[in-house]
This record gives C-alpha cells, structure tokens and sequence, in this order.
C-alpha cells in the first residue's frame, strides 16, 4: 500500500509539473504574439507615385504659348526670298549661310518648338526620336511618347497652345507643316492658328489663318489636318 501511494504522489507531481511547463508556454506564446502584433502594427507599407502621362500644361502657359505665337505674325525671313530665320538661330539649327544672325532651313517646326520653349514648356530640341527639332513629324512623334497626340477624327477638341500637324505619313515618320493652335470655333474644320514659315500671305512669314485645315497657299495640296500635340507639363 505504502509503495502505491508513493507512485501515486509521483505521479500526481508529475502531472503538476507537465501542467505547470504548459502553462508557462501558453503565457510565453501570449506575450510574443502580443510583441509581434505591436511591432506589426509600427510598420507602414511604403507609398508608390504613380506618373500620370498625358498630363497637359496649364493654362496659363497655353495663353503665353499663344501670346508668344501671335506676337509673331507678320515676321518674314531676311534675306527675302530665303529660309533664313531667328527661330531656327534660336536653336542654332540649320545652316549659317545668311550673312547675318538667321540660320537658313524650313522653319515652321522651329518657331513651334520656340513657342512652346518660351512659354515653359520642358521640351528638349534634338534629332532624336521623341524630342522635338526642325522636323514637323517631331511633334507627332513626342506627342506619342508624351501621349498628348490626338489623330483627327477621335472627338478631341483643341486647345490653345496646342500643335497641329498636317500632312501627316506616321509610318515614315514625315509630316508637311506645323500651326500653333490659337483658338476652335465649333463646326470648323481646322483650328484658327499661327503658322511659321507660312506661305498664304508671302514667301516664308509667320501668319495666322483661319479654320486652317489645309496648310497648302492654294488649299488643294496633301498637306491636310492630321491630328494635333498637347504641351505636356
């Protein structure tokens, strides 16, 4: 009797020790779900900025482009008769065959460009694919990298400031003419605009024209509306 009663102490201690070491886990676990929880609860995920492309310049840099634009028109070249022009000297492109200051190339994506620049735009002049130089299609293809290139015929309606481009061939990357978008009247089919190296009023001058759907002098040409690029900001 006496050595049963001694097994059954041994094992009620054990039962009391066993217990009590489940416990202490139990309590142990608590406290490092507790710790990890706080420590959990300290961190942040870190916050993503997405770039929103085709976000267009304000407007007031789209009324200086304009003002700029228009505070141009009567300006020809010198020498007459000539393509030389302060716009494309203001890019030091073209050649330097004028006999004076001017640069001497097709100019009407210069004086764009030069618009654009002097109202703030950022743009970067370079014979790059994607920035803007004496090329017209420059302006078709920064306006799909910066996607601001609206074609015609998909409902969008210009603004102040933006470039029309006419005489469009996207797949050779060629365009005929430039404008400096100056206003829409509803119903038109071009928009009222400035053009450099114009050629409705003489030889190579910057004029405004109205509805200008067709940048040809005589209106029959190729060089029809294709789309027009939004300053980006």
């Amino acid at each position: 009797m006496a050595r049963r009663e001694v097994r059954r102490r041994q094992r009620r201690r054990r039962r009391v020790i066993t217990l009590g070491i489940l416990l202490v886990a139990a309590l142990v676990g608590m406290i490092l779900v507790t710790q990890s929880n706080s420590i959990f609860s300290t961190l942040t995920m870190p916050t993503v900025s997405a770039k929103v492309s085709g976000a267009t310049v304000s407007a007031q840099t789209r009324a200086r482009i304009v003002s700029l634009a228009l505070g141009q028109v009567g300006y020809s070249t010198n020498p007459s008769n000539t393509y030389c022009n302060k716009f494309s000297a203001y890019w030091i492109a073209g050649t330097s065959d004028c006999g004076n200051a001017n640069r001497d190339e097709q100019w009407c994506a210069d004086f764009a460009a030069w618009a654009w620049r002097l109202a703030g735009v950022p743009v970067v002049y370079q014979f790059i694919n994607g920035d803007l130089n004496s090329s017209s299609a420059s302006f078709y293809e920064w306006g799909v990298r910066h996607h601001t290139w609206h074609p015609l015929g998909s409902g969008y309606i210009p603004q102040p400031g933006d470039v029309a481009v006419y005489g469009l061939d996207a797949a050779a990357l060629v365009a005929q003419h430039v404008a400096v978008v100056v206003s829409y009247t509803p119903g038109s089919s071009g928009p009222n605009a400035v053009n450099g190296d114009g050629s409705h009023t003489g030889f190579s001058r910057v004029e405004y024209k109205v509805n200008e759907y067709n940048a040809d002098a005589a209106g029959t040409g190729t060089a029809v509306l294709a789309g027009y690029v939004s300053p980006n900001a």
